[in-house]
């Protein structure tokens, strides 16, 4: 690195912690580092890709990193299957792959075994979607479609898409990957992970063993005293809770100074987040952070058994299992909790299988999965989140900011999906029969660099009237 360049990275984080506290600028190695090592070891071994294209595709979808990326050793270990990231010889973090668990960031405190007990495999309810083969484009449209989505513009920012499937009454239409993915290539889903979330708490919901409305039943909120107290699982899924954990909806440099990414490096990140106080009252304001979903995360692990690894068997028996997602990994934190604000891998085909479940109303081969009217609660807006949001989905269903966009740039009124940053979809169109699943390496700004929206627009045009074989 050159003296310049050193200068002018240090620089910049000075200033961020002028603008945001010394004491946050303090954690920015151990964030930084953590968040890297963790996708570097999630998408070689987990996903087998390349570290170095990872690690570039990573730096370029978030402005500013590089004054930080540029800054870091990276060491890749095939043979131990770890991934080690320091930040100028400070800030240290390490990461471990496990069989079945995928990587988990390893703080020197140990680890919960989350040795699974043995799982019956639940009947597949799905129907098949598409033959073990790629489906190339039903028609030109489609293929023109895929061929936009694909392109590369002649300047950064550059889209990176990765994989993208569309699927119109429950069958594949078009699919394509990039050089290095496939059917099966597990892609990690960031926050598209927290729709997934959801639906475990939905049928949580369903089977009575939580109830939206009521306290949520954490154990450091439980005296009548501590203003927590009164958080609601809705208020969790929609981002109203209150918590002063900051943001997470910007990926950037600065993103690294929010409180709530001081998680990484916790050994239980759900009590980490559990921790903090309350910057509104409940119910009253909306703040999108991942501290929300580990809560929920937590959660889930409770109402299903409580133990390391109870989380994964009931995921895979209640929800994986039936809609036939066989390419998935959940990856959990060093106490065993499942990481489920960003932490989910799953093939491109399976992430639209997820989506498939919203498209039928929460019912898979005539049986109910997601409690009767839990598809709308989840799309149904949240008052004040200006993107468009409900309880685990992005949605139109509203008059905010984020939807009079989407709906101006070719997307319907109807539309909700799950959305990862840098570009991870999973979009539902019941009024189209459509779901369109999209993954890539794309920065979040300016709005619609990733294309989707002329993605959506496109799909739409070219499968109205549609007649899908083997479908009525």
């Amino acid at each position: 690195m050159t003296r310049r360049l050193f200068l002018t990275a240090t620089s910049a984080i000075v200033l961020a912690a002028l603008g945001y506290g010394i004491a946050r600028a303090h954690d920015v190695p151990r964030v930084a580092t953590g968040f890297v090592a963790s996708v570097l070891c999630a998408e070689t071994f987990v996903s087998g890709l390349d570290p170095n294209t990872v690690l570039s595709e990573t730096t370029d979808a978030m402005p500013g990193a590089w004054l930080l990326t540029s800054m870091m050793t990276t060491h890749v270990d095939r043979a131990a299957r770890d991934v080690t990231v320091s930040l100028l010889g400070t800030g240290r973090s390490h990461v471990i792959y496990r069989d079945g668990i995928g990587c988990t960031l390893d703080n020197g405190h140990g680890m919960a075994d989350v040795a699974l007990p043995p799982i019956a495999r639940a009947p597949v309810l799905l129907p098949a979607i598409a033959p073990p083969s790629p489906v190339p484009p039903a028609t030109p449209e489609l293929a023109a479609a895929l061929d936009r989505a694909f392109a590369e513009p002649d300047a950064p920012p550059f889209r990176h898409t990765h994989a993208i499937v569309v699927l119109k009454d429950g069958r594949v239409i078009a699919e394509r990957y990039a050089s290095g993915y496939g059917i099966d290539t597990p892609l990690l889903g960031f926050s598209a992970t927290k729709s997934v979330i959801s639906a475990l708490i939905g049928i949580l919901v369903r089977q009575h063993k939580l109830a939206l409305h009521a306290p949520a039943p954490v154990a450091a909120w439980q005296s009548a005293d501590d203003p927590r107290h009164a958080i609601t699982v809705d208020q969790l899924l929609r981002h109203t809770a209150g918590l002063a954990l900051g943001s997470s909806l910007e990926a950037s440099l600065l993103s690294a100074l929010e409180p709530v990414n001081r998680m990484f490096g916790q050994s239980d990140m759900a009590a980490f987040a559990e921790g903090f106080p309350l910057a509104t009252a409940p119910g009253t304001a909306w703040n999108y952070h991942n501290g929300n979903y580990l809560i929920l995360s937590q959660l889930i692990r409770n109402a299903s058994g409580g133990a390391p690894g109870d989380t994964l068997r009931f995921a895979r028996q209640e929800l994986f299992g039936p809609l036939g997602m066989d390419h998935v990994i959940l990856q959990v934190d060093t106490s065993g909790t499942v990481e489920g604000s960003s932490e989910m891998l799953a093939s491109a085909r399976d992430w639209a299988r997820f989506g498939l479940l919203y498209l039928n109303g929460g019912v898979v081969g005539g049986q109910r999965i997601l409690p009767e009217g839990w598809v709308d609660y989840s799309a149904a807006p949240t008052p004040n989140a200006f993107v468009g949001y409900g309880a685990g989905f992005w949605t139109n269903r509203d008059g905010s900011f984020g939807a009079r966009h989407r709906i101006n740039h070719g997307w319907p009124r109807d539309a909700f999906f799950a959305k990862g940053t840098m570009g991870q979809y999973i979009i539902v169109i019941p009024s189209e029969r459509v779901v369109i699943a999209r993954f890539g390496r794309t920065v979040n700004w300016p709005l619609d660099t990733d294309g989707v929206s002329e993605l959506v627009s496109e799909v739409i045009k070219a499968t109205k009237g549609m007649k899908v074989a083997g479908r009525d």
